[in-house]
């Protein structure tokens, strides 16, 4: 039996937001060892399988897992624990103002503690997005804005800056709809697929949490060019806009490198990826963002 969303849709509407206060803090009560999320890009839905390899802390065996989701937005098609489905009745849906909370009851959990694996797949439509936050299209184009509270419109997580993993991307689309196909860290893979579709994997080595995430998947174009760190070591950098754009990105790369050479001369920072992406976006609701490796900006601030 697998557990979906149809439970609390009559309590959508009686949801009230929840005041949050300093004082009552309290750390999340899982350790996210490791995420890898699978996004089968399609004409008319998204079907995303996200991977989370978990640990209850010493002091929180026996707490529920808590992940937050938009029930309005997004089906669940799935739930596992150690690749077992979790039964519906160990799974609660609670509204929390506009998003949900599914409560993970601890009997699905390990008892001692042990490392497990949690697994969830949902089903949305990008293009009905027009909140311009978590995985929505732009001018055709699939994009992200995860800051602040997006990514709960992509799967049910635990979506709070304190919550740092690593991730593991890995995007499906059509070739020639799609070509390129972005996220964060460096791409470690590519191959074609049946049916003109294609793949690309991406390893962001670093922690992060879940707002800093990225995906874009469209036809841009690019502007490439390099830049030689303190120690020698050569950074490919790539500027992505739309056709109608791309001519007017030179000083967006310059601006870059500069930036760059600046935060190592003043903070003595190198940067850490092999790869450093910027894509600009006709449809953005915000100035930019500073995804790591990943960076959007809406095209008015990135075009000189």
């Amino acid at each position: 039996e697998r557990a979906r969303d149809s439970h609390a849709t009559d309590k959508m509407a009686s949801s009230e937001v929840t005041e949050i206060h300093i004082k009552d803090y309290a750390a999340y009560p899982y350790d996210v060892e490791n995420v890898t999320l699978e996004f089968d890009l399609e004409e008319e839905f998204t079907v995303v399988t996200a991977t989370s390899v978990m640990r209850a802390k010493p002091s929180s065996i026996g707490a529920p897992l808590v992940l937050d989701g938009r029930q309005s937005f997004m089906e669940l098609l799935a739930i596992y624990i150690n690749d077992k489905p979790v039964p519906s009745r160990l799974c609660a849906f609670n509204p929390n103002a506009e998003d949900t909370r599914l409560v993970v009851d601890p009997a699905a959990l390990p008892v001692d503690g042990a490392k497990f694996t949690l697994g969830v797949v949902t089903k949305f439509k990008p293009q009905d997005n027009l909140e311009l936050s978590g995985l929505y299209k732009s001018s055709g184009n699939f994009c992200t804005q995860c800051e602040a509270e997006g990514f709960r419109l992509i799967t049910y997580y635990p979506d709070r800056p304190d919550v740092m993993s690593v991730f593991t991307t890995k995007i499906r689309a059509d070739k020639t709809k799609y070509p390129v196909l972005l996220s964060n860290g460096n791409l470690v893979g590519s191959c074609d697929l049946a049916g003109g579709r294609h793949m690309a994997v991406w390893v962001d080595p670093w922690r992060k949490p879940c707002y800093l995430f990225a995906l874009v998947a469209g036809d841009l174009a690019v502007v490439e060019s390099a830049f030689t760190t303190c120690t020698g070591k050569t950074v490919d950098l790539r500027i992505y806009a739309e056709q109608k754009n791309i001519g007017r990105c030179d000083f967006a790369m310059e601006s870059l490198k500069r930036a760059m050479k600046w935060d190592e001369e003043r903070f003595g920072l190198e940067y850490d990826l092999d790869l450093f992406n910027i894509v600009a976006v006709d449809d953005f609701n915000m100035g930019a963002m500073e995804n790591k490796s990943l960076n959007l900006f809406n095209s008015r601030l990135v075009l000189a």
